[in-house]
Parts: C-alpha cells; sequence; structure tokens
C-alpha cells in the first residue's frame, strides 16, 4: 500500500509538472503564432520602403516563415516536454526518495524499535518533518524507557511483601505456622506497606503526568514549619532525635500550595528522623535568596556515600534497603518531593557526608507582594 501510495504521489508530481510546462509552451507557441507573422511582415515593409521589390515572393515569404516558425514551435513544444519531464521525474524522487526513508523509520519506529530516528535530508521542510518526528521518538522512548524502569522496580518492590504474605498464608493454611499475634501484626505491615506503595505510586503518576492541581496563596513558612514538627510529635521518643525550627517569623512568605509543601516538609523530616539517631540534633532554616526562598532541613545522622548522592531522588533507591524497607517507606517518596516542587517553579538537592550526616534543601518563589 505505502509503494502504491508513493507512486500515486509520483504520478500526480509528474503530471503537475507536466500540465505547468504544457501551458507554458502552449502559451508561447499561441503567442508566437499571433505576433510573430506580423513582427515579419512588418519587416518586410520596411525592407520595401527601402526600394526591395518584393511584390512576387512576399506571399511565398510569409508562408515559408509561417511553416519554419510552427515547425520550431513544434520541435521546441517536443524537446521541452521531454526536458520538463526528465526534470520532473528527477525533482519528484529527490523529494520522494526522504519521504519514503522517513515513512520506513515510521514503520519501524511503530513495531518498537524505538532507536530508530528519520534523518536528515538536505530540504527545509523535510527536516523540518525529520526533526519533529526525532523529537517525538526521544519523548516517547523516554517514555517506554521509564514504563520499563517502573515495571521492573514495581515488580522488585512487590516480591518481598508478597513473599511474605504467601509464606505466612501458607503456613497458616498447613498448620505448620501458629496463629500468633504478632503473626497477624506482620501480615497487616506488609499489607499497609502494599497501600502505601500504591499510594504513593499513584500520586507519582499524577505528579508526572502533570494532572495534580496546585492551590498556590502566600505561606508564612515558620508557621507551616511548626505544624510540620508537630505531627511528629507522638512518632519521636523522650530521648529524640530533637527538631528545632530555626526559621524567623519574619522570614518572606513564598508563593506556593501549602497542603504540598506540608507533603514535602514531612517525607524530607521523617526521613531525618529515621535516620537520626536518639539525642541528635535536626535543624530546620532558611536563607533568602534574590528572586526564592532556601528551605534546609539538616540531619546529624548517618549521612550518606558521595557515589550514592546522585541517585538520592531516583525511584525506588534506597542506600540502605533493608533499612529503608523495615521503616515501611515505599522508595518514592524522594521522586514525589523532587516532582512536587520542580512544579512550583524550584529546585531541591542534597548535601552529604557520610558519619556527619544530611542537608536536603529546596527552593521556591517569593510570594507576589515580595516581588515587586
Amino acid at each position: 500500500m505505502a509503494k502504491i501510495d508513493n507512486l500515486n504521489l509520483q504520478v500526480r508530481l509528474l503530471v503537475a509538472f507536466g500540465l505547468v510546462m504544457m501551458v507554458c509552451l502552449t502559451v508561447f507557441f499561441v503567442v508566437g503564432w499571433a505576433a510573430a507573422p506580423v513582427f515579419f511582415a512588418a519587416h518586410l515593409d520596411e525592407l520595401a520602403r527601402t526600394g526591395v521589390d518584393l511584390s512576387v515572393v512576399r506571399r511565398d515569404l510569409e508562408a515559408g516563415f509561417e511553416f519554419a516558425w510552427m515547425m520550431g514551435a513544434a520541435c521546441a513544444l517536443i524537446v521541452g516536454l521531454l526536458v520538463a519531464g526528465s526534470l520532473s521525474l528527477y525533482v519528484s524522487r529527490r523529494i520522494l526518495d526522504p519521504v519514503r526513508r522517513i515513512g520506513e523509520v515510521t514503520v519501524r519506529f511503530a513495531r518498537g524499535r524505538f532507536d530508530e530516528r528519520a534523518p536528515r535530508v538536505g530540504i527545509p521542510e523535510l527536516d523540518r518533518l525529520a526533526d519533529s518526528f526525532n523529537q517525538m521518538a526521544e519523548s516517547l522512548a523516554d517514555v517506554e524507557r521509564r514504563r520499563t524502569e517502573l515495571l521492573g522496580d514495581l515488580s522488585h518492590e512487590l516480591r518481598t511483601p508478597l513473599t511474605v504474605l504467601g509464606g505466612y498464608l501458607e503456613g497458616l493454611s498447613d498448620a505448620s505456622i501458629a496463629a500468633e499475634p504478632f503473626l497477624f501484626e506482620r501480615l497487616g505491615r506488609e499489607v499497609n506497606r502494599l497501600r502505601r506503595l500504591v499510594a504513593d505510586l499513584g500520586e507519582l503518576s499524577r505528579v508526572e503526568a502533570g494532572s495534580l492541581h496546585l492551590e498556590y496563596s502566600a505561606i508564612e513558612m515558620h508557621a507551616l514549619v511548626s505544624e510540620v514538627i508537630q505531627k511528629f510529635g507522638d512518632q519521636i521518643p523522650e530521648d529524640g532525635p530533637f527538631i528545632e525550627n530555626q526559621i524567623s517569623e519574619t522570614a518572606p512568605a513564598v508563593w506556593a500550595d501549602p497542603d504540598r509543601i506540608v507533603q514535602v516538609l514531612t517525607n524530607l523530616v521523617g526521613n531525618a528522623v529515621h535516620h537520626t539517631p536518639p539525642g541528635n540534633q535536626i535543624s530546620i532554616y532558611c536563607t533568602c535568596q534574590e528572586d526564592r526562598l532556601q528551605i534546609a532541613v539538616r540531619d546529624t545522622g548517618s549521612g550518606i556515600a558521595a557515589d550514592h548522592l546522585p541517585h538520592v531522588f531516583e525511584r525506588f533507591w534506597r542506600a540502605d534497603p533493608s533499612r529503608s524497607r523495615a521503616s515501611g517507606g515505599s522508595g518514592i517518596g524522594l521522586t514525589i518531593v523532587k516532582r512536587i516542587v520542580e512544579l512550583h517553579s524550584g529546585e531541591v538537592a542534597v548535601e552529604s557526608k557520610p558519619g556527619v550526616g544530611s542537608t536536603f534543601w529546596l527552593t521556591l518563589p517569593y510570594a507576589p507582594r515580595l516581588r515587586a
């Protein structure tokens, strides 16, 4: 079907070029046929005025000229059509061959070869088409890569709790394990972990799809951080770690969605609490920049190795898998943090030193009244 379509297009191009040449040559022929005898007769009259007697041969001269002109025009018409046809065939192939190559690339791409890219051919319009296709291909290949990674990561994350649940349920069914209270607590923890994983995946999909609705307002960070700290009041033992709000009440307000920023800080502070030993300090402070406020969460915990830092915000990545799973984390909390901050036109990063602690910081734009 593709070859037929290309052939039809080639025929249409040839016919179009042929019609143009036919019209041009026909106009040339008609105008020449009407005008040439007039100019020739005027030339003969000029000769007669100079004293040359053309009365005897005038009719023969005019007839001979008309015949010669007609034959010359007919030859010109035939040669012109042949030349025009050859040029039309060359030009049509020059256009159709790149189109055919791009079409073949799209077919291979549609069959799953996501590394295929359309070539540039030196024709501006087709080059723009190829560039547009390649940009689309890059985006689709990235989506496919993310999908594959997500499925792989998800199967890995689901394997542990499902194995635990399956093992205990099998033991209960054949009475090889006694139905003790601690067993049901363990099963409940694994079920809650699966629920949390599903909820976080749903949140991440909404964030990455750009469908997360943000309700912007001016936020006083001192009050919002105090609210976050209160959430951890019942979760932290008396001997700490201790969380200190070092953000001044006079700190500039930021322009963001309060609920989402609470979600971000809750995640960062929660990670700090899990990785900071009792008696140590967790500090939350801010730094004023030119057009935004930098908020930092600093702990004095175990820290993160330098080679792990580039992966901190990757989905399902854990510096200490066993410890993170034991705490019930889904492994995508920091990925969600990064996406939410980016939706606010901000940045998020981490600085850490093993044995000293980690500092996670994020930036948020000032509230509009402070930008003026």
